[in-house]
């Protein structure tokens, strides 16, 4: 439960592979995961194309949805922190045209900041 960071263009840490052993049928060709972020039991991928959500859903964590999120469909995003004795952090983005966003949740594990700055660094290119 801890943050993954994957460049896949060097040599393969152990986390690199995972990623791509887990979510390389996801990627169409040419597209790299970039860097990754496992929160709770979801997972934020990072690709030099689009943000991947990966939704584990139920008690057995069998049913599993990809939210597939092209760059510049995001219309805005937004980070709402706790106070210092809630260290709950949630991350809201809207996707097109949609006026409820998708909205996720992050404990103290997950710095929400470098989600927001890398999800920042692809949006506002």
């Amino acid at each position: 439960m801890g943050l993954f960071s994957a460049e896949t263009k060097n040599t393969g840490s152990s986390e690199t592979r995972k990623f791509h052993s887990d979510y390389g049928q996801l990627l169409v060709d040419g597209e790299i995961i970039e860097k990754g972020f496992a929160v709770l039991r979801d997972t934020f991928l990072f690709t030099n194309k689009r943000l991947i959500l990966v939704d584990i859903q139920g008690v057995s964590g069998r049913q599993i949805e990809y939210y597939s999120i092209p760059y510049n469909k995001i219309t805005k995003f937004s980070v709402q922190t706790g106070e210092s004795f809630d260290l709950n952090a949630e991350l809201k983005i809207w996707v097109g045209s949609d006026t409820i966003p998708v909205e996720k949740k992050f404990n103290k594990d997950i710095n929400v900041y470098e989600v927001q700055k890398v999800l920042a660094s692809h949006v506002l290119k």
